[in-house]
């Protein structure tokens, strides 16, 4: 999706949105979300490795609307084949998901990036990237994507959208192929750092996102959906 992908080195990560029964997401226990892997817990997944990731319409919304990255990119991303017609419903109201206060999630990410680069916040449930470090010092990877996060973060809060690929995907790529020393890396990233925290306080976004514009789309979805597979 962001376009900086290197040959065959990276699994699949695969992510979705599903509407339920009116039982799974009205019932006592709602279906929110479904998880699944060929990897196990207690190894790093591997180029013929896929995950799985779906978010119920209300999870999804919700996360959107705190101005959760991953969720964002799913506004932006272009429909699938498998994708149901209601879905462009809710793309052609993005700008009620969007906010000031999305900043501060894609910072704290790319923050997190940015932390586990430099050993400050440990290395991740699975562990290091030895493929990264041991060729070039650090975990190249992760500072492709904290990079990323910065640019999306920019672009967002300027234009109230998020190109995807991502226009400077041949710079990430060289990025993750070790383009930047350490500390290239880290004055580079306190750079885009300043820049995207500029571009949200200049931003022309609402200060928070339209939850009751989104509450009232996300059940006029569910309800347009059930009646027509009912």
């Amino acid at each position: 999706m962001h376009g900086a992908k290197v040959g065959a080195t990276d699994d699949l990560d695969l992510y979705g949105v599903f509407i339920g029964s009116a039982e799974n997401v009205l019932g006592l226990d709602p279906l929110e979300h479904f998880v699944w892997s060929t990897a196990s817990d207690d190894r790093r997944n591997g180029p013929e490795d896929v995950d799985l990731t779906l978010y119920s319409l209300k999870k999804w919304a919700g996360m959107a609307a705190r101005g959760n990255a991953t969720a964002l990119h799913f506004l932006f991303a272009e429909a699938t084949a498998t994708s149901d017609p209601v879905w462009a419903l809710i793309q052609e109201q993005a700008h009620l998901f969007l906010s000031k206060r999305s900043s501060l999630q894609f910072l704290g990410f790319a923050d997190n990036q940015l932390r586990r680069i430099t050993g400050e916040m440990g290395k991740g449930a699975k562990g290091t990237r030895p493929e990264y470090e041991c060729k070039f010092g650090y975990d190249s990877k992760a500072a492709m994507h904290c990079l990323r996060l910065y640019y999306e973060c920019i672009e967002l809060m300027r234009e109230g959208k998020i190109t995807l690929p991502r226009p400077e995907r041949e710079y990430l790529i060289s990025v993750r192929e070790g383009a930047f020393t350490l500390e290239q890396f880290k004055a580079e990233a306190e750079r885009l750092r300043l820049e995207a925290e500029l571009a949200a306080e200049r931003s022309p976004l609402p200060d928070e996102s339209a939850r009751k514009e989104i509450s009232e789309l996300v059940a006029r979805v569910h309800l347009e959906f059930w009646k027509r597979v009912s």
